[in-house]
C-alpha cells in the first residue's frame, strides 16, 4: 500500500504551508449544512453541467457531442451490441480494452495522453474522473484554480473552460484565497500617476502555487504546439487586426472577400457598391436607375424638352389625358392641359434636382403636383353613383399616374442615351469612311447623307425612330470586313444585294431617278411643301444604263433592276417617310381572320376562338381588349390565318400621294421611261420592304396593347380587392359606435390538419371563439354520409355566426378554391 501511495503522490509537490480540514461536498472547502443535506438525500446526483456544454461560443455540432456523451448516449460499440449488432467490442485505439463512452473519452491511454497535452497547455491539473459528467464538473473547477491571466481559446477571459459563472460563484471566486502581507505595510503601493501623491492601499493577493505537468509531456507539448505564450500574443494581433477591420468599411469588405463566397456578399449587401449607396444620400431606387440610364439632367431646357414629350406619350396612352385633349377647345380645356404640364415639370424638377421619390413626393410633395393626383372618371363616377359621406372615405388610386410618369421618364433618359451614344458611333463612322473616300461626287454625298442622318437623329421621339435612323446609316455606312490572317477560317459574310450594285457603280443611276429619298420623305410628309420641278433628262433610262454595264451586269435591263433596287431600299429606309406610312398603317389597317381547314373542324360555336373564326376588316384601333392574344394563340395552332394590311383605298391613295411627290410632270417620251421607271420603284419599295415591315410592326402593337390592357385589368381588380378597407359602418347599424372597431370572423380554408377554420376576433383583435368545420369543403354529393357530417357543418357555422353577429367576414386561402368556401358562407 505504501508503494501504490508514493506513486500516487509522485506527480504532487509539497508546500510549506501548514495541513487543513476542507469540505469536499462544497465549492470553497468550508462546510455547509445545506449540502451536506443534499449529499445525504441524493448520495448519487452529480447533476448535469449545463454551463459547460451549452455555451454560445462552441459550435452546436461539438456541444450537441458533449451532451451526448454527458448521458453516455454515444454510439459506441457496447451500445452497439446492446441493440443487436454482432461486432467485436475493442478499442480501436489502444486495442486493450472494450469501447465504451468514458474508455474512449477519457481512460484510454492514447486519449490520456492528448488530455495532458491540452491541460499542460492550459496549465490545469486535475484528476481524470470516472464519467463523462464528472469530467465536465472538474473541467469547470480546474478552470477556477487556474491563474486568470492565462488564456487560451479552451478559456473564457476568467480562467473558466468554456463556462459562465453564476452569482455564488462570483461571489465567492476568491473566497479559498489568503489575503496575507509580508507585514502590515506590505500592500501600500503608491501609483506614479497619483496627481495628490496619496497612497492608495491596495489588497496584493498570496499566488497559488501551480501544480505542474510531467516535463516530458510538456517537452512533447512544446514539440507538437510550439510556445503557448507566443501562440496566445499571434491570437491577440490577429483580434486587433479584426477589430481593425471593423472600424473601416473598406478593410472590413476585404476581410469579407477572404472569407465569404461573392454571392453571399451580393446576397448580404455588403459588397463596395452596397456601401455605395448607403453612403450617398439619395434613395436607393434612384441610384440603381440612374446606373442604367445615366444621370438625369438639371437644367431647364432639358426639364421643359421632356415635358413635352411625356406629355405628348401621356395624351396618346392614358384614357383621361385622351379625353382632356378632346375638350381641350372647350374654356377650361386649355387651362387644364398647362396645369398637368406644369405639374409634369414640377414633377420632374422633385424628382431629378431635390432627388425625391414618387411615395415622398405624394405624401408630402403632393401640393406641387395635384393635377397628377386625380383621375376625373373616378372623380366623375363618385359624383354620379355616391354621397358625399362615402366619397371621402373611399381609397384612391391617386399614385399611378405618378408611375406612369415615372416609366416615361425613364424610357426618355434611355433614349437620350442611345441617341448620344449612336451620334459619337457615327461621328467615328464618318471620320472613318472620309479617310478612306478619295471620288469627289461620293464624298459630297456622303456629306450630305450625314448630315441627314444626324439631324433626323437629333429630331428621333422614340426607340422605332431611332432604329430607323439606325437603319438608314448603316445601309449608306455599313462596316467593313474583318481582316483575317492567312490561314486562319472566317465565316463568310453575306453582302446585299444594295451593297452589290453600289460597288458597281449603280448609285449614279439611281441619283437620276430624280428627288432623292430625303427630298422625297420631306414633300409626302408635307414638312417641304415646295416643290421642285424635275428635269427631264433627254436620254432613255436604257441609253444610260448602256453606259454602266460590266461583269456583274451585262445588259442596261439588269442594270436599270439594280438601280430601282437601289432606289426603292433607300425610300424605304428614309425615317420621315416610314413614319409616315406607319401612322397611316396603325390608323387604317385593318384585320381579317379565316379558318383553316383543321381550324374548321375543331372550332365549332362552343370553342373558345369562335368569336372571331370569321372577320374581315377589324380595324387595329377596336382591339381593346385581350382578344388579339387569343387570335395569336389560334394562329400558333394553325387553327386560323390572320392577314393585316391596308384597305385597298387607302393604298391607293397613299400610292398616288407618293406618285405625285416621285414623278415628273413631263410629257416627252424620255420623260414617260423615267415616270415607268420610278412607278415601279414605289411598288417594290411599297410591296417588298415598307408594307411586309408594318405588318410585323402592327403585331408587335397589338401584343403589347392587349397584354397592357391585361396588366391595366388585374391591377384594377387587385385594387378593387385591396381597397375594400376600412369597414364602413351600416346606417341601421345602431349598436356600433363610429369609434368602435368592428368584430371581425376570419376564416382559412385548408384541406389538411387543422381542416377549415373559422376564428371570431373582437374589436380588440383578441381571439374570442375558434370553431373547426372539416367537412365543410366536401363537395362530393354521392357520399351520403359526407353529406350529412357537412349539413351537420354548416348548422355549426350558422350558429357560430348567430352567436358571435360579425361585422364583417375575412375570407384567406392559397388558391382559387378558396371561392367555393365563399359560396357556401353565401349559402348560409
Amino acid at each position: 500500500m505504501i508503494g501504490n501511495l508514493l506513486h500516487v503522490l509522485r506527480d504532487y509537490k509539497p508546500s510549506m504551508e501548514e495541513d487543513s480540514v476542507r469540505w469536499k461536498g462544497g465549492r470553497n472547502g468550508k462546510f455547509r449544512v445545506k449540502e451536506a443535506y443534499r449529499l445525504v438525500t441524493r448520495p448519487n446526483d452529480i447533476g448535469f453541467p449545463s454551463r459547460c456544454i451549452w455555451v454560445d461560443s462552441v459550435p452546436t455540432k461539438v456541444a450537441f457531442y458533449a451532451w451526448e456523451a454527458t448521458w453516455g448516449r454515444v454510439l459506441t460499440l457496447d451500445r452497439l451490441q446492446k441493440r443487436g449488432w454482432q461486432l467485436p467490442n475493442c478499442c480501436f485505439l489502444c486495442g486493450c480494452e472494450e469501447e465504451t463512452v468514458n474508455h474512449i473519452l477519457i481512460h484510454c491511454i492514447v486519449v490520456r495522453v492528448l488530455w495532458d497535452i491540452v491541460l499542460g497547455l492550459s496549465g490545469v491539473q486535475w484528476v481524470f474522473p470516472e464519467t463523462g459528467t464528472k469530467k465536465f464538473k472538474r473541467l469547470k473547477k480546474a478552470g477556477k484554480d487556474t491563474d486568470p491571466r492565462v488564456h487560451s481559446d479552451f478559456f473564457d477571459e476568467d480562467g473558466l473552460l468554456l463556462d459562465d459563472i453564476d452569482d455564488d460563484e462570483a461571489k465567492s471566486k476568491y473566497d479559498d484565497e489568503d489575503v496575507v502581507g509580508d507585514d502590515e505595510m506590505d500592500g501600500f503601493i503608491v501609483d506614479a500617476e497619483e496627481t495628490d501623491g496619496c497612497p492608495v492601499r491596495k489588497l496584493k493577493r498570496k499566488s497559488r502555487q501551480e501544480y505542474g505537468v510531467s516535463s516530458s509531456t510538456v517537452e512533447e507539448a512544446h514539440d507538437i504546439f510550439g510556445d503557448p505564450n507566443e501562440y496566445l500574443n499571434r491570437r491577440k494581433k490577429s483580434l486587433a487586426r479584426i477589430d481593425q477591420f471593423d472600424n473601416s468599411g473598406r478593410q472590413m469588405e476585404g476581410s469579407l472577400n477572404n472569407v465569404y463566397e461573392p454571392f453571399i456578399l451580393t446576397e448580404k449587401y455588403l459588397t463596395e457598391k452596397d456601401d455605395l449607396i448607403r453612403n450617398i444620400d439619395m434613395p436607393e431606387r434612384i441610384q440603381i436607375s440612374e446606373e442604367s440610364t445615366g444621370p438625369a439632367p438639371v437644367d431647364i431646357m432639358s426639364i421643359k424638352e421632356e415635358t413635352s414629350w411625356i406629355l405628348s406619350q401621356l395624351t396618346t396612352k392614358i384614357t383621361w389625358f385622351c379625353k382632356m385633349k378632346v375638350i381641350e377647345g372647350n374654356d377650361e380645356g386649355p387651362d387644364l392641359f398647362k396645369k398637368v404640364e406644369q405639374d409634369i415639370e414640377r414633377f420632374l424638377k422633385l424628382h431629378h434636382v431635390e432627388k425625391h421619390d414618387i411615395p415622398f413626393i405624394a405624401m408630402y410633395r403632393k401640393e406641387l403636383c395635384l393635377s397628377l393626383l386625380k383621375d376625373p372618371e373616378q372623380d366623375v363616377a363618385e359624383n354620379e353613383d355616391e354621397d358625399e359621406t362615402k366619397r371621402t372615405t373611399r381609397l384612391k388610386r391617386n399614385k399611378v399616374i405618378l408611375w406612369v410618369i415615372k416609366d416615361l421618364d425613364r424610357k426618355w433618359l434611355l433614349l437620350r442615351k442611345r441617341k448620344n451614344a449612336l451620334q459619337l458611333y457615327y461621328n467615328k463612322r464618318y471620320e472613318e469612311e472620309l479617310l478612306k473616300m478619295h471620288d469627289e461626287a461620293r464624298l459630297n454625298l456622303n456629306k450630305e447623307l450625314f448630315k441627314s442622318i444626324s439631324n433626323s437623329l437629333k429630331n428621333a421621339e422614340s426607340e422605332i425612330e431611332v432604329d430607323d435612323v439606325n437603319l438608314k446609316f448603316n445601309l449608306h455606312f455599313p462596316l467593313d470586313e474583318v481582316n483575317v490572317s492567312q490561314g486562319q477560317f472566317k465565316r463568310p459574310k453575306r453582302k446585299s444585294h444594295y451593297k452589290v450594285c453600289s460597288n458597281a457603280g449603280l448609285w449614279e443611276v439611281a441619283a437620276k431617278f430624280g428627288c432623292n429619298s430625303e427630298q422625297f420623305g420631306l414633300q409626302v410628309t408635307l414638312v417641304n411643301v415646295r416643290r421642285e420641278d424635275l428635269e427631264d433628262l433627254k436620254e432613255s433610262p436604257e441609253e444610260i444604263a448602256s453606259t454602266f454595264t460590266g461583269p456583274v451586269f451585262e445588259t442596261p435591263q439588269a442594270v436599270l433592276k439594280g438601280a430601282r433596287h437601289m432606289a426603292a431600299v433607300e425610300i424605304s429606309s428614309e425615317p420621315c417617310f416610314r413614319k409616315h406610312v406607319r401612322s397611316i398603317f396603325m390608323e387604317e389597317a385593318v384585320v381579317s381572320t379565316r379558318p383553316t381547314p383543321k381550324g374548321n373542324m375543331v372550332i365549332d360555336p362552343s370553342h373558345e376562338f369562335s368569336g372571331f373564326k370569321w372577320l374581315h376588316g377589324k380595324p387595329l384601333s377596336q382591339f381593346k381588349d385581350a382578344q388579339w392574344l387569343l387570335i395569336q394563340r389560334a394562329e400558333e395552332e394553325k387553327l386560323l390565318e390572320v392577314t393585316i394590311k391596308l384597305p385597298e383605298s387607302t393604298l391607293n391613295k397613299l400610292t398616288s400621294e407618293s406618285n405625285d411627290c416621285y414623278l415628273s410632270d413631263g410629257v416627252s417620251i424620255s420623260a414617260r421611261l423615267w415616270n415607268e421607271q420610278r412607278k415601279l420603284i414605289l411598288q417594290d419599295a411599297f410591296s417588298n420592304f415598307l408594307l411586309p415591315y408594318m405588318e410585323k410592326q402592327a403585331r408587335v402593337f397589338l401584343t403589347a396593347k392587349a397584354k397592357a390592357w391585361l396588366l391595366e385589368e388585374y391591377g384594377k381588380q387587385l385594387w378593387n380587392r385591396a381597397s375594400v378597407a376600412p369597414y364602413q359602418h351600416k346606417e341601421n347599424d345602431d349598436e356600433l359606435d363610429e369609434e368602435t372597431a368592428p368584430r371581425v370572423m376570419a376564416c382559412c380554408w385548408d384541406p389538411g390538419n387543422p381542416a377549415t377554420t373559422f376564428v371570431m376576433l373582437d374589436s380588440l383583435g383578441e381571439v374570442m371563439d375558434v370553431l373547426h368545420a372539416s367537412s365543410l369543403i366536401i363537395w362530393s354529393r354521392n357520399n351520403q354520409k359526407q353529406q350529412k357530417q357537412k349539413k351537420i357543418d354548416q348548422e355549426r357555422v350558422r350558429e357560430f355566426m348567430t352567436e358571435h353577429q360579425p361585422h364583417v367576414v375575412v375570407l384567406g386561402a392559397v388558391n382559387l378554391a378558396c371561392r367555393r368556401l365563399k359560396e357556401e358562407i353565401y349559402e348560409l
